[in-house]
């Protein structure tokens, strides 16, 4: 078969609900993926960084398979050897009482929203029925009903109504609208991107999430925080909240808490919040499960063990600083932290932002529009130096063909 037939039959058969690059990937390895033909590529979205420890990494793929030989599911029904180990590791890891597993970021979120209403009316004492939730314009938090009811994306949101109600949607890193909608006592929780990956990396003003950590004590609210995407050592810190040393009241994670190998996400919080939930209340048959928990052990030992925090910090400063060098009409804005970049195209007839990811694909460099003028650069955090600048060297020269 070739590169046309593969995607020939994925249109006739699979739903039209995403608008591939054209390329047919097969094989992946570190920071390259290789497509049906032999052609070797620089992977700059990492599965929307679900893969920051590199493709097929054989530490997590190892604990994947020896899992996957013993048992692979139990339910929540039942006990299973690993689940305490995972909870424990992952809880100590990160600095809270206690985690729930899930799957998906979406669920992640999804159980953040349920259990901050049920901590509002069982601790704040809001009437049931009329919680509220303060979002943020722009955001990204998953694709379910709920969740895009709170959504400002019409792509994401039109014609999928009636929406879940109980949501109020403020501008992005503005202080003075968190604290005008922080004044209804209905209010339960703030719900946000530390930075908004999705809509094209907005990095706010510094001290933002200090404040809005602020803010959400003095009103008795909490800061919930997605690092879906800008959690495990994407931004330079191991949490983009780390960056203001701001700890979150629930910490929502998931993507590379398994390395991209396996569905892993997790909620944290303590006790005093996350036991407001009972036996019963709320549940995934698969969250849990011992493959799932031997992945993001070995997936979060990885980033330790090969310092990519560090690696992220000190990259994205040379990513950025060698972006803003590339004299090109097209180039309108680079921005990011650490390793999650973007960069904003000023679209013209025949130099989009979706004609440049074409030419860079062609020239070996794979990375994704958003949004129609963004381009988003998100290469796996074990990328070297030397890795970045030869994959520099190819953009570069991508933006020279278009002058």
């Amino acid at each position: 078969m070739t590169a046309k037939d593969y995607m020939a039959r994925e249109d006739k058969y699979g739903a039209h609900n995403y608008h591939p690059l054209p390329v047919v990937l097969e094989k992946g390895e570190g920071v390259f993926v290789w497509d049906v033909e032999g052609k070797k590529y620089y992977d700059f979205l990492s599965a929307y960084s679900a893969v920051n420890q590199g493709h097929c990494h054989p530490k997590i793929v190892n604990a994947m398979v020896e899992q996957a030989k013993t048992l692979t599911l139990t339910s929540r029904a039942f006990y299973n050897n690993v689940l305490g180990e995972y909870e424990e590791y992952i809880t100590k890891y990160f600095g809270y009482d206690k985690v729930l597993p899930m799957n998906t970021g979406a669920e992640a979120d999804e159980t953040a929203i349920k259990l901050s209403r049920k901590w509002g009316y069982q601790k704040k004492g809001v009437k049931d029925g009329e919680a509220k939730i303060i979002v943020c314009e722009n955001n990204f938090h998953g694709r379910t009903t709920t969740i895009i009811s709170m959504s400002t994306d019409p792509d994401a949101k039109a014609e999928y109504g009636p929406y879940t109600p109980g949501f109020v949607v403020i501008p992005y890193n503005d202080i003075p609208a968190l604290e005008k909608a922080l004044e209804d006592k209905s209010v339960v929780a703030f719900l946000v991107e530390p930075i908004q990956g999705e809509a094209g990396v907005f990095v706010p003003d510094e001290g933002y999430l200090t404040k809005v950590s602020e803010l959400c004590k003095k009103n008795n609210v909490l800061f919930i925080a997605d690092e879906v995407q800008t959690g495990i050592a994407r931004t330079g810190k191991m949490l983009a909240c780390d960056h203001e040393n701001v700890r979150p009241d629930i910490l929502i994670l998931g993507k590379a808490v398994s390395g991209g190998v396996f569905p892993v996400s997790a909620v944290l919080a303590d006790d005093d919040i996350m036991l407001c939930i009972q036996p019963g209340q709320h549940g995934s048959t698969f969250g849990g499960n011992p493959i799932a928990g031997k992945v993001a052990i070995a997936a979060l030992e990885v980033i330790k063990e090969e310092k990519l925090e560090e690696n992220a910090e000190r990259l994205g400063k040379i990513f950025r600083e060698e972006f803003r060098s590339i004299k090109s009409d097209m180039i309108e804005l680079v921005r990011g932290k650490g390793l999650l970049n973007a960069v904003v195209i000023r679209n013209q007839p025949g130099k989009t932002a979706w004609d440049v990811c074409v030419a860079m694909a062609e020239a070996g460099v794979l990375a994704k529009p958003t949004h129609g003028n963004i381009i988003r650069f998100a290469p796996p955090l074990v990328i070297t130096e030397e890795q970045l600048r030869e994959a520099m060297d190819k953009i570069k020269a991508v933006f020279k063909k278009f002058e």
